[in-house]
């Protein structure tokens, strides 16, 4: 990595572009193996002055709580119910602000790179209802009163944080102003993580002997969810990636043992497999240790293994970038299940709570892993376990040129933002890298499996441009992490019905996240114009025998 210039392809760009698409790929995918994004380390420079801007305002809303302090005393107050509930409200309101996961360059944010606030207070902008049965919210456009509810969210929040006290009157109006914005937005409601966050204020509803039963049971929830995500073949891509873009894992030499043969067969390797069978099981041991245990040695290694299990994602600046969350999972972890750690999760008495809990456990995880096109993947807490919903969206020369044209936003288009920050004519470049990681993932080896199908009608996919629909999410909508659900049909409707593209001007693959107890993916391909044109289904099975940019494995490798 440089300093402040990102690491070139180790191969000639004039030729590179010259070849076939699914050439131009490999090269890319094999040049990810061992350079990853290949960001410049300014940019991991600039996260970590935005961690520092995280803590810095978590101690600087202490400060107006008498029970609490400024950080020469933090020893004696960090564990305080005062300073737990204002943790999560700041967190929350960081996050509802687009300052954390999602955001900057690592999330094709290049500028602005924090776009979210700009976007959420603008009339005009889209936004994406998630019922159409609700009343009052159907629509794709913005209105004042939309900016107006989020408007009120923040200014909830910053109220509960500015209290002495967290009080119910700033938590009961956080969590009215986020439902309401939620039912008209579902990317509002998602940013704010509120299956995490908005729970756990739901928690300071109730009498003080709730919180730390009710606060580790969400917590709890969060972990073991987190790990039964982990319990299918996409995870195992997803360690090599991670550790193959990690700053900290950086040798090449250390790289290239994560795939099966560098640079023919970009496999996960046994290494990597490994690695990621570890971490699954670490998900599911420290977890259940903290819930059945209230100190000893075993209760100590397992906050242990905690914290380093975070530290070990946090220092490897996974791409979407949830680094506040992970901070914060380690400072609940050690507050809920070491500094009270004498508090057992099942002693909560309130039947609404213990009632809330059980519908987050129905909704969320359990019908998220069975029916995951009916819920996101973060309240169905499938957190970074690489099965996700991805798209891939084809536009005709001048089609993409007309959401600059037609669509209310707070971001140019990425070229636009990228002119100035990165060499002149390397736009394509940067996108590809983005499409590489895309495929070293197993559904993005169904997307390149699939691309083929996608344009047979539209003739050489070279006269389209190619963008993943993360990029998509992102420059419309003022934030993305990961879900395919903000970039489907919903949005490609919301954008049609603003741009009016011809039919062939835009051309969409969907692909859906694998339900936990089958083992295949599904797929459509819409026209923007014409609608639906093709469905399907994919084995995973066969995904795993397959190369990132869509090639069959030789036999006996």
């Amino acid at each position: 990595m440089g300093l402040v210039k990102p690491d070139q392809p180790e191969f000639d760009l004039d030729e590179w572009r010259a070849l076939a698409p699914t050439e131009r790929l490999r090269l890319m995918c094999v040049t990810w193996a061992t350079q990853g994004f290949g960001a410049p380390d300014v940019v991991y420079v600039l996260y970590l002055v935005k961690l520092a801007f995280y803590v810095g305002g978590f101690l600087l809303f202490a400060a107006f709580s008498d029970s609490l302090g400024g950080p020469t005393s933090i020893a004696q107050w960090w564990s305080r119910p005062a300073a737990f509930q204002k943790a999560i409200i700041w967190t929350m309101l960081y996050e509802v602000l687009g300052l954390g996961c999602g955001s900057g360059p690592l999330t094709g944010h290049y500028g602005p790179m924090f776009p979210a606030v700009r976007h959420w207070l603008r009339p005009g902008t889209i936004r994406l209802p998630p019922f159409r049965w609700v009343p009052l919210t159907a629509g794709h456009r913005r209105t004042r009163l939309d900016a107006v509810v989020y408007a009120a969210l923040l200014a909830s929040c910053t109220w509960a944080l500015v209290s002495n006290e967290v009080g119910r009157g700033p938590v009961i109006a956080i969590l009215c102003s986020l439902a309401v914005i939620g039912l008209r937005d579902k990317t509002v409601f998602l940013a704010a993580r509120s299956e995490h966050y908005a729970m756990t204020a739901f928690v300071f509803l109730f009498p003080a002997t709730e919180l730390w039963p009710g606060a580790k049971t969400i917590q709890l929830l969060l972990w073991v969810g987190a790990g039964v995500s982990k319990l299918t073949p996409h995870f195992t891509s997803v360690m090599a990636i991670m550790q193959s873009n990690s700053p900290v894992h950086r040798f090449p030499a250390l790289r290239r043992k994560l795939w099966r043969h560098y640079p023919t067969d970009l496999r996960p390797s046994r290494r990597a497999a490994s690695w990621a069978h570890g971490a699954a099981f670490l998900e599911f041991a420290f977890p259940l240790t903290l819930a059945f245990t209230t100190g000893g040695t075993a209760h100590t290694v397992a906050l242990t293994v905690m914290v380093v299990f975070h530290l070990g994602i946090l220092t490897s600046i996974p791409m979407g970038v949830p680094l506040e969350w992970n901070v914060m999972f380690i400072y609940s972890g050690l507050v809920l299940f070491g500094a009270h750690g004498d508090v057992r999760f099942w002693s909560m008495s309130e039947p609404l709570l213990i009632a809330a809990i059980l519908a987050l456990v129905a909704v969320g995880p359990v019908l998220g892993n069975l029916r995951p096109d009916k819920v996101s993947f973060l309240p169905a807490m499938r957190y970074y376990a690489g099965n996700w919903a991805p798209s891939i969206w084809l536009f005709a020369p001048g089609a993409l040129e007309r959401i600059d044209d037609c669509v209310t936003k707070a971001a140019p288009l990425h070229r636009t933002q990228l002119e100035g920050t990165i060499e002149p004519g390397t736009y394509d470049v940067t996108m590809a890298r983005g499409q590489a990681f895309r495929s070293m993932h197993l559904h993005g080896r169904a997307l390149a499996t699939l691309l083929p199908r996608a344009h047979a009608d539209l003739g050489n996919l070279d006269a389209f441009e190619l963008l993943d629909g993360e990029m998509i999410a992102g420059l419309v909508l003022g934030w993305n992490f990961g879900d395919g659900h903000l970039h489907d049909e919903s949005l490609l409707a919301a954008l049609q019905a603003e741009c009016g593209w011809a039919p062939g001007d835009v051309r969409c693959l969907f692909v859906e996240s694998q339900p936990i107890h089958r083992p295949t993916m599904d797929w459509r391909i819409v026209d923007a114009a014409t609608g639906e044109l093709d469905r399907g289904t994919l084995s995973v099975r066969e995904l795993a025998h397959l190369q990132p940019w869509g090639e069959p494995t030789p036999a006996g490798a």
